[in-house]
């Protein structure tokens, strides 16, 4: 207490007012009732996290997400993760036979991060997914997971191709035709742009939207077979041609161009899920979607250093074309382990995340002592209010670098602005990778690992 007084007036009022309206959370069934009640009928929940390798951030985001799904009818999960492995899952827990498990089914997240999937927390949530879906009647709507990423174009081209192929031999021809330009880059796809931009690679770009045109143009022909399996499998093929087309101009201007490149991607991410709620809405009545994204992506970049780069998010599209049909949380911590690389593409090692900056919302945050908590709604009251002034939030993604703490992880905003509710754990450990490397198991011993198989 005596620290309390020690602080200047208003971060003592400051103090008060988040101790005074916090939710703690421990574990009980109705700690994220107040959140559900700010929820309503929106049909789009955006769930965040300050790293890609925190346990607690997947653990509590999961069981938002179950309560969203079980209580509320919501009808899929979209994450930060890419089209055709989120897909070979959402054929998992709607019954496919293909994998034999979930671990199985996660096997198509190759890619680095590997860990941001293929870890014990989303295993677990997969085998919950799967179980939900095989109790229900059998003609009920079942939970979908999909991935509304474009960093994934050589998978994505094949798909294409192997769609074509199944329907339309002609067509598949000139798929292969068509993509054989990016085919050299497709297992390293960077390559490509710093290709174009040195002037020694050719671009691409007229016809991978020549491909995606001619497959939408082409699509009366496609779905001539009634029924959901047949728009289904169009639907896949057609966001595919999709990924390819943005991932092409995606990778040709990251070099030359960040803002807009991060733009590029952001805008991606949010139509991808208008046109899944669009093609969810066409059965079984209206969509309700819940989202899994790094802060970074769902809280509204209008309020953060981000918007003054002239860089937009998801979060901020989401607002902008839904309003109250969409809600944000962004999830905060003081202190913990993370599991991250120490460059791309390194391997996952578990790492130390040092206390928070003195001037930052998550020491302001932690200085309430109290270990978890949930704001909500965030902008409403005192410590609304409080939050409303600019202060440093932290931002780890798949690489934390400690040694340049402030540079590299840390931006400003004004977090009542960012989000609508916020869930601040305060001390927090990594996330468990499904393959362990060295420099991950040379950290303390995990605590848990994965039951629902």
């Amino acid at each position: 207490m005596s620290a309390t007084f020690a602080l200047p007036l208003g971060e003592r009022e400051a103090l008060a007012a988040l101790r005074r309206e916090a939710h703690p959370l421990t574990g009980d069934h109705r700690d994220y009732d107040a959140l559900l009640a700010l929820i309503g009928d929106a049909r789009i929940v955006l769930l965040g996290e300050a790293s890609h390798g925190t346990h607690e951030f997947y653990r509590e985001r999961a069981r938002i997400t179950k309560r969203l799904i079980a209580e509320h009818g919501f009808t899929a999960l979209a994450v930060e993760g890419d089209w055709p492995d989120a897909y070979r899952v959402n054929r998992y827990i709607r019954g496919a036979r293909e994998d034999a498990d979930a671990e199985e089914a996660l096997r198509g997240f190759r890619r680095f991060p590997t860990w941001m999937w293929r870890n014990a927390d989303v295993l677990d949530l997969i085998g919950w997914l799967r179980a939900h879906n095989d109790g229900l009647e059998r003609n009920a709507r079942r939970i979908g997971f999909y991935g509304l990423d474009l960093y994934s174009l050589g998978a994505s081209m094949e798909a294409v191709i192997g769609y074509l192929d199944e329907q339309d031999p002609d067509a598949a021809a000139r798929a292969r035709a068509r993509y054989e330009c990016l085919q050299p880059y497709g297992a390293e796809s960077t390559e490509y742009g710093r290709a174009v931009l040195l002037g020694v690679g050719e671009p691409c770009r007229r016809r991978v939207v020549e491909q995606l045109v001619e497959l939408r143009r082409r699509a009366g022909d496609y779905l001539r077979r009634d029924g959901l399996a047949a728009e289904d499998e169009y639907f896949f093929a057609e966001q595919n041609a999709a990924v390819v087309a943005n991932a092409e101009e995606y990778y040709r201007t990251m070099f030359g161009d960040q803002a807009g490149s991060w733009n590029l991607r952001d805008r991606h991410m949010a139509d991808t899920l208008d046109q899944l709620l669009a093609h969810l809405d066409q059965h079984g009545g209206t969509a309700r979607v819940v989202v899994w994204e790094h802060n970074s992506h769902i809280g509204d970049a209008r309020a953060t250093e981000m918007g003054a780069r002239g860089e937009l998010n998801i979060g901020q599209l989401m607002r902008e074309r839904h309003g109250r049909d969409a809600v944000n949380v962004g999830f905060t911590t003081y202190t913990g382990t993370v599991t991250a690389a120490s460059e791309w593409g390194g391997p996952a090692e578990r790492k130390h995340v040092r206390p928070a900056l003195g001037n930052s919302y998550e020491a302001l945050l932690h200085a309430t002592g109290i270990p978890a908590f949930l704001l909500c709604p965030l902008a409403a009251g005192d410590a609304g209010h409080a939050l409303r002034e600019p202060r440093l939030e932290r931002a780890i993604g798949v690489i934390y670098r400690p040694q340049t703490e402030r540079q590299s992880h840390w931006f400003a905003a004004s977090i009542a602005q960012q989000y609508d509710a916020l869930v601040h754990i305060d001390q927090t450990r990594a996330v468990e990778p499904l393959e362990r490397t060295q420099s991950w198991e040379l950290g303390e011993p995990p605590e848990t690992y994965p039951t629902a198989l």
